[in-house]
């Protein structure tokens, strides 16, 4: 681990971003140039006290995840990532590390995404990132670990998966997924994460084992959906996504039209993730 590289790429890369790079508001007029400490620490999921300390090379050698959370935090590209993890001691990032490290192009759109909700997930189902209006819409998605951080694992094994969804629209959600991890798998390979996950799953249901055999193909998502609010009720939305360029990543934009009930649940959504957002805190 070489402390001096490490804490002077950190205060570089924090300097040399702005807080509407980020998603944040830009506030008062600020002494110093880039982000602050803990508005970094923040983006990081850790605490203030700790990233101070590497940058002030006091600290012991970060986990592989916290320095993915870092990468993340200070929208690093694949090169800059790669070099972080050299310099803090680790190898170059494993694949699993490499598949889930954000696309920057799509964190800078989704940092400009306040009203509506917005995720960015991984071809494997994963969300890695998601905004407040998506936590009120779907709930937080970032404790979830193993096979089950993937959204096409939980849908086929764990029934409350499926409450979001209108039961005359299930069938067709199991197929939309098996379809997408098929085309993860045909990209990915047997040995990889999608070949691990469709081995667990056709031992854990029957029904994926039957879809699967079916060999549909797609990587899209449904234009038009209704998601069941525990409080709101149904929702009707149009959702976008917006892909990276070798498909592997995909921003999820949900939206309603003006006027019409489903913009005016949205409204009412936002009042309430604020008002859940400011219980917890």
């Amino acid at each position: 681990m070489d402390r001096r590289a490490l804490a002077d790429f950190l205060r570089r890369r924090r300097e040399a971003l702005r807080p509407e790079d980020v998603g944040l508001a830009v506030g008062a007029r600020r002494r110093t140039p880039g982000l602050r400490r803990e508005e970094v620490a923040a983006l990081a999921a850790m605490s203030a006290d700790y990233y101070t300390r590497l940058e002030q090379q006091r600290s012991p050698q970060p986990s592989e995840q916290m320095l993915a959370s870092l990468a993340r935090a200070l929208r690093l590209t694949g090169d800059e990532r790669d070099y972080l993890f050299q310099i803090a001691g680790h190898n170059a990032p494993t694949s699993v590390t490499t598949a889930t490290h954000v696309a920057p192009a799509l964190l800078r759109v989704l940092d400009r995404l306040h009203d509506t909700p917005a995720l960015i997930l991984s071809n494997l189902g994963e969300t890695l990132v998601q905004n407040r209006m998506a936590d009120a819409l779907f709930g937080d998605k970032s404790h979830h670990t193993g096979l089950a951080s993937s959204e096409i694992y939980r849908w086929f094994t764990d029934p409350s998966e499926r409450l979001r969804y209108p039961e005359n629209d299930r069938d067709r959600q199991s197929r939309a997924q098996v379809a997408n991890l098929r085309a993860a798998y045909g990209s990915m390979g047997p040995q990889s994460r999608a070949g691990e996950l469709v081995r667990a799953l056709q031992k854990a249901s029957t029904e994926f084992a039957e879809l699967w055999d079916r060999h549909e193909v797609a990587k899209r998502f449904e234009d038009h959906k209704t998601l069941i609010h525990p409080e709101i009720g149904p929702i009707e939305l149009d959702c976008q996504a917006l892909f990276t360029e070798d498909q592997s990543q995909a921003l999820l934009v949900l939206t309603a039209p003006p006027r019409t009930e489903g913009y005016e649940k949205l409204q009412l959504l936002a009042v309430l993730g604020q008002e859940h957002f400011v219980k917890s805190s």
